[in-house]
């Protein structure tokens, strides 16, 4: 597809297994975690019988972490080294890119730092750090849906203008609601299963190299 005008472009990106090489919270679990409690809790989320909002509290609750133990974890998570060409593509042709995440905005933040990535819009779900603990915070749970703690959606609808061209690229179940708002999706694993069984257009990607791929041809 091409794209006719940059100018209207607006980008979103997920950030677990699509900018970073993993999914980095969960990645956290087995590492961080004081038992296997978490590993009932995420078959009780993939069920649908809890909500993600309620996974993620009781998932937290049951990590033994502080700041200083995190910081150095996060030291070491690997993006996909396509996103920083993206990031540079998309800043040159001045188009809008946004990051939306059902992870904690220190842990996206610390890792973007980390890889020399700054000074991208972020929403995401919120860590606060008290007396060597940490507590999270949903400030954009909607109250009208369990699935996600954070409402992509509600973010992504607040970023648009009515001629926007909306470019979605994300991989799992909090992408498929605000993957519907866009006009070009980029999908791969859980996403991508979804579009392809209700027969839906999606762009189907391994990694963000196909990604850049497209736009430097689409920007030609």
């Amino acid at each position: 597809m091409k794209i006719i005008n940059p100018d209207k472009c607006i980008v979103f990106f997920d950030f677990d297994n699509t900018i970073a090489t993993c999914d980095v919270f969960d990645s956290m679990l087995p590492r961080f975690s004081r038992n296997d409690l978490w590993i009932e809790l995420e078959k009780d989320w993939r069920k649908g019988k809890i909500g993600s909002k309620e996974c993620l509290e009781l998932q937290i609750r049951g990590m033994s972490l502080d700041k200083a133990r995190l910081d150095k974890y996060l030291s070491g998570i690997k993006l996909d080294p396509y996103f920083k060409k993206l990031v540079k593509l998309f800043q040159n042709r001045k188009i809008r890119t946004i990051v939306l995440s059902d992870n904690f905005d220190y842990i996206l933040k610390r890792v973007l730092n980390y890889n020399a990535i700054n000074k991208l819009k972020i929403y995401s779900n919120k860590l606060r750090f008290a007396k060597g603990r940490i507590s999270p915070c949903f400030p954009y749970r909607s109250a009208n849906c369990q699935i996600c703690a954070h409402c992509k959606t509600k973010n992504l609808l607040a970023n648009i203008k009515r001629d926007s061209i909306i470019i979605y690229i994300g991989d799992g179940r909090s992408d498929i609601c605000p993957a519907g708002y866009a006009d070009i999706v980029f999908a791969k694993e859980e996403l991508l299963d979804y579009y392809r069984d209700k027969k839906m257009m999606c762009l189907a990607y391994r990694s963000l190299k196909d990604v850049y791929e497209y736009f430097k041809r689409s920007f030609a």
